[in-house]
């Protein structure tokens, strides 16, 4: 007799996936199907099944993870979350502080600055009489910790002093400092706080410096939070300046998640949205499933002016870059799934590409 397929749980689809994750790790065939049939791509509530031969097993599975779910804290995306950003006291703190307090202000939230240092051993030698003057580890790593509390205290004096004119919102702010690796610390503090947003400085392509943008890129490509990259030489100096955004979709059902968060973190009276899929190949199905989304996000967001465009190449910095300039684009937006360090090293992403050769700021989510 054929082992039929049941209804273990009708979950979201996220933790559906994850259900399906972990009972395939046990040996458990599982299959997800939608709840809806009109609109599967926007399913709220989806069917987990599996064999029924499997249920008693796959009970008590689920039944533990969810128990784990129950004891993880419920965390607010928005009111209890903070805003990150790592600073190195170069000249990309200022404008990435300030999007950074616009940003909280929005979010109703606080500031963190996360300084990240590292005391490398390192010799001075004088080509005058070929003496060699050495550092202790101990020597030097007070001179970087004197450095960055002197640092922070003259950044602190200036932000006070820049609420009190009303040039940045007064909300709370805080400064942390940890040695280390920047993106290995950057990436541990978002993985414990999980922080609403982390605005990171870059010097864009204008501004030869691929270790400051690679610790961007690095932290882009992994990192649980949203991040908006802001290049220094950009022109914006305030989230009023931001008026077109380009999503670059590949119609995945998440996109439409990182698309809301988008538009609900740049808000304003006149946005107007470009959507972009990029492919080698013109296919008619690209046009429709463009089409839908427009329309979808025009029905729920009816101020939001949508238009939408097919490139015929995939992750090309170049012709990124070409479109966005024909167009005014003020923020490049995208949905970028988190890659182990192998695919990182061998396979950049389009993230870490746009962020070592665009002057445009990258706004980069992980649903």
């Amino acid at each position: 007799m054929e082992d039929r397929l049941v209804t273990l749980a009708i979950r979201t689809f996220q933790r559906a996936q994850m259900i399906k994750t972990v009972l395939e790790e046990n040996g458990i065939e599982t299959v997800i199907h939608n709840l809806n049939l009109e609109n599967p791509e926007l399913s709220v509530g989806v069917r987990v099944r599996i064999k029924e031969s499997d249920l008693p097993r796959a009970l008590k599975i689920v039944e533990e993870m969810e128990n784990a779910w129950e004891r993880e804290p419920v965390v607010s995306p928005l009111a209890i979350q903070k805003v990150l950003v790592p600073i190195d006291f170069n000249d990309q703190v200022a404008k990435a502080a300030d999007f950074g307090f616009h940003f909280a202000d929005i979010l109703a939230t606080e500031v963190v600055f996360l300084y990240v240092y590292f005391s490398p051993t390192f010799t001075i030698s004088s080509n005058h009489d070929l003496s060699t003057y050495s550092i202790s580890d101990s020597e030097l790593l007070r001179r970087i910790v004197s450095t960055a509390n002197a640092e922070i205290e003259t950044m602190t004096k200036s932000i006070h002093a820049r609420i009190s004119k009303g040039e940045l919102p007064n909300i709370p702010f805080s400064f942390e400092m940890k040695e280390g690796v920047p993106e290995d610390l950057i990436l541990e503090y978002c993985k414990k706080h999980k922080p609403a947003l982390v605005v990171m400085g870059t010097h864009g392509k204008k501004v030869s410096n691929e270790l400051i943008g690679s610790v961007t890129a690095e932290v882009m490509e992994a990192c649980v939070s949203p991040v908006f990259a802001v290049p220094v030489l950009m022109p914006m100096q305030s989230l009023d300046d931001i008026k077109r955004i380009a999503f670059l979709t590949n119609f995945d059902q998440k996109d439409l998640i990182a698309i809301d968060r988008a538009i609900s973190l740049f808000a304003s009276d006149k946005m107007e949205m470009y959507f972009i899929h990029a492919s080698d190949k013109k296919e008619a199905w690209s046009e429709v499933m463009l089409a839908g989304i427009k329309s979808y996000f025009s029905t729920h967001y009816p101020q939001l002016v949508a238009n939408y465009d097919l490139l015929n190449a995939t992750d090309s910095p170049d012709l990124l870059n070409n479109y966005i300039e024909t167009h005014h684009i003020d923020v490049l937006a995208f949905n970028s799934r988190r890659r182990n360090l192998f695919s990182r090293l061998f396979n950049p992403s389009l993230a870490y590409q746009m962020v070592l050769h665009s002057d445009t700021p990258l706004f980069v989510t992980h649903v």
